[in-house]
């Protein structure tokens, strides 16, 4: 390649590379995690996730609202704060269900579905056009009838949390 080949080439990374700065720093609020944050939100207040299912699981709300709070410390540069964050999210726990899903030809049950639901609502103190005060998520995992729930719960809730904070943290932060 000539000299004037190689001036073409170093002109074309410089260019391509200036495009890919302009692109990434034009839209301002784009992260690599997959977030779409404003840049003048700074901090967050996730509120413990208050209980009214009916059927009781004593440590769901403590293991969501913590399970949220790192998923948020993981996955963003906010900081978390007791209260007034620039966004908040508050829950309630309104479903906590056991239900037989496949039945044998004897008429038993062969799987039985966990299904937790959740109501949040969600404020963004700086973007208000972001709130969205009440929107139900729900979550299962799937287990065999021959076990009990006992048994099985801890890791189906294990498995639901999971599922839920990733639902909560995309619909509140990723806009998707």
């Amino acid at each position: 390649m000539g000299k004037f080949g190689k001036i073409l080439s170093a002109a074309a990374a410089s260019m391509a590379l200036a495009v890919t700065a302009l692109l990434v720093h034009s839209c301002g609020i784009y992260s690599f995690s997959g977030t779409s944050i404003q840049p003048d939100v700074k901090t967050v207040t996730i509120n413990y996730f208050e209980y009214k299912a009916l059927r009781v699981n004593p440590s769901l709300s403590n293991d969501l609202t913590e399970a949220l709070k790192d998923k948020f410390r993981k996955m963003t540069r906010l900081e978390q704060v007791e209260m007034d964050g620039d966004i908040e999210v508050t829950g309630t726990v309104t479903g906590y269900d056991v239900r037989a899903m496949a039945v044998t030809a004897e008429e038993v049950a062969s799987q039985n579905r966990l299904t937790v639901t959740i109501k949040i609502s969600f404020t963004n103190r700086k973007h208000p056009e972001d709130d969205f005060p009440d929107k139900s998520f729900s979550a299962y995992s799937d287990y065999d009838s021959t076990q009990s729930l006992d048994a099985v719960e801890a890791t189906l809730c294990e498995e639901i949390i999971e599922k839920l904070c990733e639902d909560i943290f995309n619909a509140t932060v990723a806009n998707w």
